[in-house]
């Protein structure tokens, strides 16, 4: 039980990262459609859940290292280059949107420069990265409880005192948040599909720690059932008090700030770890696909990654997450029907 509470809480953090607990992705993705958000993320918790245990589950079985062995035998050598390719995008193209998340969260809170925030970033990720895979999965589960923890608590908050407000009311408000997303239902696969083209490397190689199989594949579940949880809580959250978070960039953090600065604080520090969490995989898991980890060309490798990776963060964090991440999302959709095909293969050749 330790090691699935670990391996899910690590998956959670894997996934949890600047769009997710700033609440920007929340907001475009789910509350942007009202009242048919709430439909649309208990959609994708199924669908984390499910899709969380196969590719934790594979890593096991296969004892992976890097997703590239793992991709092209579930993809087969053609469509394995396809999605192999989406999956390299990804990894880079997220770990360049937390840095820039990390500079827009101590912005906004702090009034700091976007450029300090995503320089510490930079060096904090280095750092970590010289740790070895046990050691990082170690370092990204310990900071999601807290985060837990936190979203629960303000939405706890948000709904209770919503006053004489209700969502039917605010949901005429909700639906003229922008999003480049046509509807609840192609934004929630959509969703599903970006985030498991971020998790799905580390999580591989998660899995391929973990010698236990089902162990492997109950702690996907958790973490996939966890974040889904989470999706909804936070939308809940934001919904709560669209009317006055619907231009931020980070919501959540702006509802802090309306409950208490002091909180707001504590909740800047939480989100900049969770922003760390997945800066972290993305890097390391990138670096891992081409360079065997904990080589110096590994490190040398993820040090330039990191560099240009600062340099893109200047595009803005919102603008990034509004056209970046659908865009992986559609295309993540290949790796999600791999997932989903070989999901049926595993038990009969498991059972020979």
């Amino acid at each position: 039980m330790k090691n699935i509470l670990k391996m899910g809480s690590a998956f959670i953090g894997i996934i949890v990262g600047a769009g997710f607990a700033s609440g920007q992705e929340i907001l475009q993705y789910f509350t942007s459609f009202g009242l048919l958000g709430i439909v649309g993320a208990i959609v994708s918790t199924a669908l984390f859940a499910y899709l969380g245990m196969t590719l934790t589950r594979l890593g096991s079985r296969m004892r992976a290292t890097s997703h590239k062995e793992v991709i092209y035998k579930i993809s087969g050598r053609y469509l394995g280059i396809v999605v192999d390719c989406i999956i390299i995008l990804t990894l880079f193209g997220v770990g360049a949107v937390m840095i820039a998340g990390a500079g827009s969260n101590l912005n906004q809170q702090f009034g700091l420069p976007p450029f300090v925030g995503s320089l510490l970033m930079v060096v904090l990720v280095f750092l970590t990265i010289l740790l070895n895979v046990d050691k990082v999965v170690g370092v990204i589960g310990s900071i999601t409880p807290f985060l837990i923890i936190s979203v629960i608590g303000v939405s706890v908050y948000c709904i209770a005192t919503m006053g004489d407000a209700t969502f039917t009311a605010l949901d005429s408000v909700a639906t003229l948040v922008p999003t480049t997303l046509p509807n609840w239902f192609i934004s929630a696969i959509n969703y599903v599909s970006f985030n498991i083209a971020v998790g799905a490397s580390m999580a591989l190689v998660m899995g391929g720690a973990e010698k236990n199989e089902k162990t492997a594949a109950w702690g996907g579940f958790v973490g996939g059932l966890g974040l889904g949880l989470l999706i909804l809580l936070s939308h809940l959250a934001i919904f709560s008090r669209i009317d006055t978070v619907a231009d931020a960039d980070l919501p959540m953090l702006a509802i802090m700030n309306d409950i208490s600065p002091i909180l707001a604080t504590f909740m800047a520090f939480i989100l900049y770890g969770m922003i760390f969490n997945t800066a972290v995989s993305m890097y390391y898991a990138f670096g891992a696909r081409f360079i065997p980890a904990g080589t110096k060309g590994f490190k040398g490798f993820v040090f330039i990654t990191l560099i240009i990776g600062f340099g893109l963060s200047f595009f803005g964090f919102k603008n990034l997450v509004a056209h970046f991440y659908p865009y992986i999302g559609y295309l993540g959709l290949f790796l999600v029907a791999a997932l989903i095909y070989i999901s049926f293969k595993l038990p009969a050749k498991a059972s020979r």
